[in-house]
């Protein structure tokens, strides 16, 4: 498996775990105060570098 598909996966799941913590924002919230969108934001801002970082080369010429 390629590093590029390793971290594209690898930024699915913090994705996905962004959006568990997102569900669960309200009783978060109540333990965790600011923290908890604080956190949320971390996350996806992590995941979504992870998604993208395999796009730096050019697309292919058109046929």
């Amino acid at each position: 498996m390629k590093t590029g598909k390793r971290k594209f996966w690898i930024g699915n799941a913090v994705l996905a775990l962004a959006m568990l913590l997102l569900l669960f924002m309200g009783p978060l919230s109540d333990a965790l105060g600011i923290w908890a969108a604080v956190l949320w934001m971390v996350l996806a801002a992590v995941g979504m570098t992870l998604v993208m970082s395999d796009k730096s080369d050019e697309p292919p010429a058109p046929d």
